[in-house]
């Protein structure tokens, strides 16, 4: 939590506590369903729930943005930006169930009202957003097909609506068909190692 509290520390109280809570939540559904790895549990607050805000430092969401977490997996990055981003709505969708059980569990814990959670393939999903975020499911070559049809076009952020896709290590052959991508380097906002690598990957839709 000292991590948290030293990057963002704008954070209200109702804030603090709904990260306070969070390791201790998962600690109890990792126990029934393994949805973090045990070695990342026990940096758990700097490799999930920091990472996931690390889109928060590249483009923080205005109110009323709506969002797209696709393989949401235990529920990152959508359930730590749905915190810093109450006015914010969040869909978090993943195609396997007990995955968005246990999403469903904390959301429901944490008294988030901004957040909607559908199991779901991304193909599936009806709904229209601002950007579309994801922590590394797939290749942005095979990521991109899903999800370019569902983005809105008039943005009201300085950064174009699309997609913010959570990536590490060198991502200059992955991302040679998207000429308009941008790379933000997380460790220009967190200085811990494990951000070295770690890297916001903007794609305009």
């Amino acid at each position: 939590m000292e991590e948290i509290l030293f990057y963002f520390p704008e954070l209200s109280k109702e804030q603090q506590h709904q990260f306070a809570v969070l390791e201790r939540l998962y600690a109890i559904w990792n126990q029934k369903i393994n949805v973090i790895s045990r070695k990342d549990m026990d940096h758990f607050y700097e490799r999930h729930v920091l990472h996931s805000l690390g889109i928060a430092k590249v483009n923080p969401f205005l109110p009323e943005t709506k969002v797209l977490d696709v393989g949401t997996g235990g529920g990152f990055p959508g359930i730590p930006l749905a915190i810093l981003f109450p006015s914010t709505h969040f869909y978090l969708i993943d195609s396997i169930g007990k995955k968005i059980k246990v999403v469903d569990e904390v959301i429901h814990t944490l008294g988030l009202k901004n957040v909607s959670v559908r199991h779901l393939r991304a193909e599936e999903f009806q709904h229209s957003v601002d950007f579309v975020v994801s922590r590394a499911v797939t290749r942005m070559a095979a990521f991109v097909p899903w999800v370019e049809g569902k983005i809105l076009k008039n943005g009201r952020h300085q950064m174009a609506n699309g997609i913010l896709y959570l990536k590490g290590g060198d991502l200059t052959e992955e991302l040679t068909p998207f000429p308009k991508a941008t790379i933000h380097p997380l460790n220009n906002y967190f200085n811990l190692s494990f951000f070295e690598t770690k890297s916001v990957v903007h794609v305009p839709l």
